[in-house]
C-alpha cells in the first residue's frame, strides 16, 4: 500500500483530511464560478442562467422537460430563467414536430456568443489547473467526481458525455 501526496492513505482518510477536501471544494467552486459570475452579474443574470445556456449548447433541441431533469430544478424557476433568456434573444424555443406539446431549445447567435465567452473563462481556468496538476492528477480527479456523483446523476453525466456533442 502506498501512501498519496501528503501521507494521505488512498484506503482511509481522516475527518480532518476530509473536511480539508471539502473546504477545497467549496473554495474550488467558488473560483470556478467567479468569472462567469462577473460576466452574469452586468447582464443581471445568475448561475441558473448560465447552467442552462451551457446545456442548451450542448444538447442542442434539446426538449424543456429534459433541462428540467438535467438541471434538477422545478418548473416554475426553469420557466422562469428561460422566459428571461428568450426574451433577451439568446434563447430560440420551437415547438416539437411529432409532439405540439414538447418545447425544443436552441442558443441564437448571440447566445452561442455569451456561452463561449462564459466557457472560455472556466476552460482558461480548468486547463490552468489541470496543467499544474499533471495527467495523473486530472483522471483522479474526474475519477473522485464521478463517485461523488449519486448513481442516477452519474448515469445523465455518462450519457452527455458519450453523446460527443
Amino acid at each position: 500500500m502506498s501512501d498519496a501526496p501528503g501521507g494521505e492513505s488512498l484506503l482511509f482518510l481522516t475527518d480532518e483530511q476530509l473536511r480539508q477536501g471539502i473546504e477545497a471544494m467549496f473554495f474550488a467552486y467558488r473560483g470556478f464560478t467567479a468569472d462567469p459570475d462577473r460576466i452574469l452579474a452586468g447582464m443581471a443574470y445568475g448561475r441558473a442562467h448560465h447552467r442552462a445556456i451551457h446545456f442548451i449548447n450542448r444538447a442542442p433541441g434539446t426538449t424543456v422537460n429534459n433541462l428540467l431533469v438535467l438541471l434538477g430544478v422545478t418548473k416554475q424557476s426553469l420557466n422562469r430563467v428561460l422566459r428571461t433568456l428568450v426574451e433577451d434573444g439568446l434563447v430560440e424555443s420551437k415547438v416539437g414536430k411529432t409532439d405540439k406539446r414538447e418545447r425544443h431549445l436552441y442558443l441564437t447567435e448571440a447566445g452561442e456568443a455569451l456561452e463561449r465567452k462564459l466557457s472560455d473563462a472556466q476552460r482558461a481556468r480548468m486547463r490552468s489547473a489541470y496543467r499544474a496538476a499533471g495527467p495523473q492528477a486530472v483522471a483522479g480527479f474526474r475519477q473522485v467526481l464521478e463517485a461523488m456523483m449519486d448513481g442516477d446523476l452519474r448515469r445523465k453525466y455518462q450519457a452527455l458525455r458519450d453523446s460527443g456533442t
